[in-house]
């Protein structure tokens, strides 16, 4: 099969794919959970029930990789914080930031899908990575003076993502950035 042909084939599935998660999350964020069909997707990502079920086996299986594809894009997002140019203690408040807005908005979710999509090994990787970026930039600031050295960077960053995990249930951005600033002055070297 000639090279174009077989990336123009690629690109499309990759398309149908795409429009079939976004598809699905905008339905259940219109109509919840419950109310999702595979009927429902396929009608309105303009696709055939045929089609949709050569993608994915049910509804579930869609979430999922929905839900993938959304933690991959924002552990892509911290590691272009982790790896831009500036100060490490600058570079680790902003990611500190983002994931405390994430945890934010994860908190403004139906528990239902919460539940759905919160775990298996996907999560326990994906939460591996999460510790590894936020270990690495707390590293770089501890070496630079900008925070405690006194405590590993492995511990430090469980310390923040807990603590951050707190930001799910407050009310306003007003109160998440609160909720950061609180988690960093924890990580203030002693003097």
């Amino acid at each position: 099969m000639p090279k174009l042909w077989t990336e123009t084939v690629d690109a499309h599935r990759a398309a149908v794919r795409e429009a079939i998660l976004d598809t699905a999350a905008a339905l259940v964020a219109e109509q919840g959970l419950t109310a999702v069909t595979m009927s429902r997707i396929a009608e309105r990502a303009g696709i055939g029930r045929a089609t949709l079920y050569k993608y994915f086996p049910d509804v579930e299986a869609i979430l999922v990789a929905w839900h993938e594809r959304h933690v991959a894009d924002h552990l892509r997002r911290l590691t272009e914080i982790r790896d831009q140019a500036g100060a490490p203690g600058g570079r680790l408040d902003a990611a500190l930031e983002f994931y405390a807005f994430i945890a934010h908005n994860r908190g403004r979710h139906n528990p239902d899908i919460s539940a759905l999509l919160h775990h298996g090994e996907q999560m326990v990787h994906a939460q591996r990575q999460l510790l590894d970026v936020t270990a690495s930039l707390l590293a770089e600031a501890a070496a630079a003076g900008e925070v405690r050295d006194d405590i590993e960077p492995a511990e430090l960053a469980a310390y923040c993502l807990h603590a951050l995990g707190a930001a799910s249930g407050l009310p306003s951005q007003a109160a998440v950035r609160r909720l950061v600033k609180v988690t960093t002055a924890g990580l203030r070297p002693s003097r």
